[in-house]
């Protein structure tokens, strides 16, 4: 990515913007987009986005429009020629979330014999466990299994990095496991992860299944159903809308985890999955996001 767009508000409006960019119809879903604070003084936050080509007049525009009302100035810059890859990794530290320890090749694994480590190179694919949604995750399913949860089928859906199937598969062993994503380039990158962390590909239980699908139609999707643990780190809108995918491919009490909301968006989530069936089991809030477990209402 060579051209940055940034537009500057409070966190309220940068909030505001970021779940507007949700919507297909008002923001292309190819160009990345984040926001984050740059000022903590002074209570400034940014809505950024990186494009591979000098962004065009409608791009800009379309930034704009995110803002209500539209933000009068969008700040356009080209980035010098850097291995971003790279850089984010000499910069990325290792976290421990529950019991689990994630870093780049660049830093040992914990040597901590009760904590699981995992490597997970900085990459396209979202997902290296720095960002506040994926270790909530993380900090969840670690939850669940010292409560009790047993599993013997696991979905993840938009996979990423693969690191939430990884975590998964060292919480319940003996499942099986599928971790699916609907960008292509996801696919090498769990493959290269997989590979790295010594997790083995295959359809018996205690491996993993990985393929790139758009939604739960998938025939493959279909066929491994339904799942008693359905893990969807995704964005607000599309976890509202495959509510009732989701449901018709999970067993009776099944359980889904839920991430990838801004907290402002957490009742609208937990709204839908009630009216589908569901009941919220707990609710995690790590920074400005929260993840949620729901499990299936029992019924007779």
């Amino acid at each position: 990515m060579t051209w940055k767009l940034s537009a500057f508000g409070s966190k309220q409006s940068i909030e505001a913007a970021l779940a507007a960019s949700e919507d297909e119809s008002v923001w292309d879903a190819t160009i990345p987009i984040s926001g984050q604070e740059i000022d903590e003084d002074a209570e400034i936050w940014a809505l950024e986005s990186w494009c591979e080509k000098k962004p065009t007049t409608a791009t800009k525009n379309a930034m704009a429009a995110l803002f209500n009302p539209p933000a009068q100035s969008i700040k356009m810059e080209k980035l010098p020629e850097t291995d971003w890859v790279a850089e984010s990794q000499k910069g990325t530290q290792p976290i421990q979330s529950g019991r689990f320890y994630v870093h780049t090749p660049e830093h040992d694994p914990s040597d901590d014999p009760a904590i699981t480590s995992f490597c997970i190179p900085a990459a396209q694919a979202f997902g290296t466990g720095q960002h506040e949604t994926t270790a909530g995750c993380l900090a969840m399913l670690d939850t669940m299994q010292i409560r009790g949860l047993q599993v013997r089928n696991i979905v993840d859906v938009g996979t990423g990095t693969g690191l939430l199937a990884f975590a998964a598969q060292q919480l319940w062993p003996r499942a099986r496991l599928t971790a699916t994503d609907i960008d292509p380039v996801c696919g090498p990158a769990v493959a290269g992860n997989m590979e790295l962390n010594g997790i083995a590909s295959g359809s018996r239980p205690g491996m993993l299944t990985t393929l790139i699908a758009d939604g739960m139609e998938d025939k493959l999707l279909q066929s491994r159903a339904p799942y008693d643990l359905i893990i969807a780190n995704i964005l607000a809108g599309p976890l509202i809308d495959m509510a009732p995918e989701f449901m018709q491919t999970l067993t009776p009490r099944g359980s889904i985890v839920l991430a990838g909301l801004l907290n402002t968006q957490a009742a609208s989530v937990i709204s839908a999955y009630r009216k589908a069936g569901m009941r919220l089991q707990s609710q995690l809030v790590n920074g400005d996001w929260t993840i949620l477990w729901l499990k299936q209402r029992f019924q007779q």
